[in-house]
């Protein structure tokens, strides 16, 4: 071994876990049990966090377009991807549970001084050009919400709000903050099981588009589509915080047998985390499958919208 080598793993070594959570959730010092509700709940939390990007304007736009396009010949796409999306978000657990880093400290203990800059810049760019589309789309919806009375400038300043709003809630907590967006989840399935409800989808075709792998009849739009769902779902910076998000729970890592049940729990909380948002997506599909596919109802939405665009003298600067 080299000398370049030997010194970049003592330095690897020297560079401690930083504490990412100044309080952490204590779990109680029991025998692990081949299962156990109470030790289940103690972990239940950053899976649910990490789903909430499976929930975001991207996910239910391509969710809304993915039912207006393709009907229910998609869904069995959308199922795969939630699959693949969790065993990639069980691989970034891990690595925080056993090292005690998150991607980010892991990649700072192997990466040399360029990689590293590069990334952060790269991770930057990718983090600047994915806020300017939420917060821009944000106050659009708020501008057709309202029906014009609240303009773009102050759709904007609303979510900024919102987005401080959010950070200081981690102060009262890190339970807290996790419940509150398991309330926020929930109010997202109460809302589209509604309107799955109301619309009543034809549940034979919905079922054999979840389980068959085929999609007939279906050309580029369909294919695009499905690269767009797939994309929506996977995302790599979810990675990054999800192997953070773990470090919340307080986990002897000196002893193999609470890390073994650490990431035994982890997993089963991240499965049902996304198994209830593939549902709550699957929803979005089926909802807008029954209502806009083969219809021309999208262009006549398009068109009001960009109607009420152009009349506001704010968006035609």
């Amino acid at each position: 071994m080299s000398s370049y080598e030997n010194s970049e793993e003592d330095r690897r070594e020297k560079i401690e876990p930083q504490e990412t959570y100044t309080v952490q959730v204590e779990i109680p010092d029991e025998p692990d049990k081949l299962f156990s509700f109470h030790k289940l709940w103690m972990f239940t939390g950053p899976g649910f966090l990490m789903s909430i990007a499976y929930l975001d304007p991207g996910n239910i736009e391509s969710d809304l377009q993915s039912g207006a396009v393709a009907q229910f010949k998609l869904i069995w796409v959308l199922l795969a991807a939630h699959i693949l999306g969790l065993l990639l978000q069980r691989l970034a657990a891990r690595i925080g549970v056993v090292s005690g880093k998150h991607m980010a400290e892991v990649s700072y203990s192997y990466y040399g001084r360029v990689p590293r800059l590069i990334l952060w810049i790269m991770v930057e760019i990718a983090i600047i050009s994915s806020d300017m589309q939420e917060v821009i789309g944000t106050a659009i919806s708020f501008f057709l919400l309202s029906n014009g009375a609240i303009p773009l400038w102050a759709g904007v300043l609303i979510t900024i709000c919102d987005t401080f709003t959010f950070l200081f809630l981690e102060k009262y907590g890190v339970r807290k903050f996790e419940a509150f967006f398991c309330f926020l989840i929930t109010c997202m399935a109460v809302t589209f099981g509604y309107e799955f409800g109301r619309s009543k989808p034809d549940a034979g075709k919905m079922f054999t588009g979840m389980f068959l792998p085929w999609c007939t009849n279906c050309g580029t739009d369909q294919i695009l589509m499905a690269v767009g769902v797939i994309g929506a779902v996977v995302m790599p910076h979810n990675f990054y915080l999800h192997s953070a998000l773990v470090k919340s729970r307080k986990v002897d890592r000196r002893r193999k047998d609470k890390v073994d049940e650490a990431n035994k729990y982890f997993f089963i909380e991240s499965g049902v985390a996304l198994f209830c948002s593939f549902w709550i997506n699957m929803l979005v599909v089926a909802v807008f499958a029954q209502g806009l596919y083969g219809k021309d109802q999208s262009r006549h939405l398009v068109t009001r919208d960009r109607e009420k665009f152009d009349k506001n003298p704010d968006t035609r600067k």
